[in-house]
C-alpha cells in the first residue's frame, strides 16, 4: 500500500495523461494531480469513444448485433462472440452440436493467445523494450494466419453463429494449430522467459509496483488475471463451466503478491494453459455437424437471461432481456476491464508517474470495451 502523499495545495499541478497518449492503450484520459513526480490523485475519464453498442442491440435483430461484439474487445473478439451466442442460445433454447462447441473452445483459446502475446509486447514497449515486440508479433502472426483461414478475418471476428460456428475446420487448420503450439512452446523458455521474465531490469521495474490487495480487488469487482494476481482463485471456465470447458484438464494460475509482476506471471502461465486446452480439444475433436438448424429470425420467449464467459481480461457478463419480439429488449454487458480500471485511482495514489504507467500496463486495458 502506497503512503498518502503530504503536500500543500499550491504545490500541486494537473497533468493530463491522454486521451492521445501511447501509454493509455486507447482513447483514455487520466487526470493526474501531481506533486513533482508523485501522484496525489488519479481520475480516469471515459467517454471519448462511446458508440452506444448496447443501445444498438435494441434496434436490430439478434443476429444483426453479432458483428458489434468484435468491436468492443477487439483483442479477444471471439470470446465476445461466444458470450453473446451463449446468452441468446439460453434464451431461445438452442442446442449446440458437440463438434461446434469444441471448435468454439479451440478458436477462443487461440484468440486468447494472440491477446496475451499482444499485451506482452505492448507492456514491454511501455517499459522501453522494443525487441520483445518483434518476437511476440512473429508468433502472433502464425496464429492469425490460422484464424484467418477459417474466419476470413484477423482481428474483428464474426465467426460464431447461434447454434454453432460459420464453417468447419479442416485438416490443414488442425495440423497447423499443432505446429504453431509446438513452435510457441519451444520459444517460450528462451525468447520470453530467459530474455524478459528472468531479466533483472524487468524484475526491478515491476516487482512490488502497483500492489493491489485481495480486499481491494474484491471491492472493485476485479476479475481475470488482475484478480488472480491478487490471490483470487476464480476463472469462469473452471468455477462456472460453460461450453465444453469441463471436459479439459487445465490449471488456473494464481499469485498472492498482488503486484505488477504477479499479473505478468498469471498471463504468461495462462499462455501455457491455453495451449493445453487447445491440444486436448484437438485430440478429442468429435465428428458431426457444426451448426444447428436455427430460424433466420429468432423470437426468444420473454424473460431475463444471463451468460458469462472468461475473456483474456476477465469475467464478461451478458444480461439479455427479451419481450418475445425479434429484437433484444435490453442487452447489458458486464465489462471486465471497467472494473479492473476502477482500482487505478486508489492504487496509483502516492506512486511515481513512471511506476503508475507500469501498473496501468499490467492491467491490460482495452478502452473500446470499457467505453462501449
Amino acid at each position: 500500500m502506497n503512503e498518502p502523499v503530504q503536500c500543500r495545495a499550491d504545490e500541486t499541478f494537473v497533468l493530463n495523461l491522454g486521451p492521445q497518449h501511447p501509454a493509455t492503450h486507447g482513447v483514455l484520459r487520466v487526470k493526474l494531480t501531481m506533486d513533482g513526480e508523485y501522484i496525489v490523485n488519479a481520475e480516469p475519464v471515459l467517454g471519448y469513444i462511446h458508440r452506444m453498442h448496447e443501445k444498438m442491440a435494441e434496434d436490430g435483430t439478434f443476429a444483426q448485433f453479432m458483428p458489434n461484439t468484435a468491436r468492443m474487445d477487439y483483442l479477444h473478439a471471439l470470446a465476445y462472440n461466444h458470450g453473446y451466442c451463449l446468452a441468446v442460445e439460453r434464451a431461445a433454447g438452442i442446442e449446440v452440436p458437440e463438434r461446434a462447441e469444441y471448435i468454439r473452445v479451440i478458436t477462443v483459446e487461440l484468440n486468447r493467445l494472440t491477446s496475451h502475446l499482444l499485451w506482452w509486447a505492448a507492456f514491454l514497449l511501455d517499459l522501453g523494450g522494443f525487441s520483445p515486440l518483434l518476437y511476440a508479433f512473429d508468433d502472433r502472426e502464425q496464429i492469425l494466419d490460422l484464424l484467418e483461414r477459417i474466419t476470413g478475418s484477423r482481428l474483428t471476428y464474426c465467426y460464431f453463429r447461434f447454434g454453432g460456428v460459420y464453417n468447419d475446420i479442416d485438416d490443414v487448420f488442425i495440423t497447423g494449430t499443432y505446429a504453431v503450439i509446438k513452435r510457441l512452446r519451444s520459444r517460450l523458455p528462451r525468447l520470453y522467459h530467459d530474455l524478459v521474465t528472468h531479466n533483472i531490469i524487468l524484475k526491478k521495474r515491476i516487482t512490488g509496483i502497483g500492489i493491489l490487495s485481495r480486499e481491494q480487488a474484491r471491492r472493485y469487482g476485479c476479475t481475470g488475471p488482475v484478480a488472480r494476481g491478487s490471490g483470487i482463485d476464480y476463472d469462469v471456465r473452471k468455477n462456472e463451466p460453460y461450453s465444453v470447458y469441463s471436459e479439459f484438464d487445465f490449471e488456473v494460475p494464481v499469485y498472492e503478491e498482488g503486484d505488477s509482476m504477479a499479473r505478468y506471471m498469471v498471463r504468461m502461465d495462462e499462455i501455457e494453459q491455453s495451449m493445453r486446452i487447445i491440444e486436448q480439444a484437438l485430440d478429442k475433436l468429435p465428428d458431426g455437424p457444426v451448426r444447428a438448424k436455427v430460424p433466420k429470425i429468432l423470437k426468444p420467449p420473454a424473460g431475463d437471461y444471463w451468460a458469462s464467459v472468461e475473456t483474456a481480461r476477465g469475467d464478461l457478463g451478458h444480461r439479455l432481456v427479451c419481450d418475445g419480439g425479434k429484437n433484444p429488449y435490453k442487452l447489458k454487458l458486464r465489462s471486465p476491464t471497467f472494473s479492473n480500471l476502477s482500482c487505478f485511482g486508489e492504487v496509483a495514489e502516492g506512486m511515481l508517474l513512471a511506476d503508475a504507467l507500469a501498473f496501468m500496463g499490467s492491467l491490460d486495458l482495452v478502452i473500446p470495451e470499457i467505453d462501449r
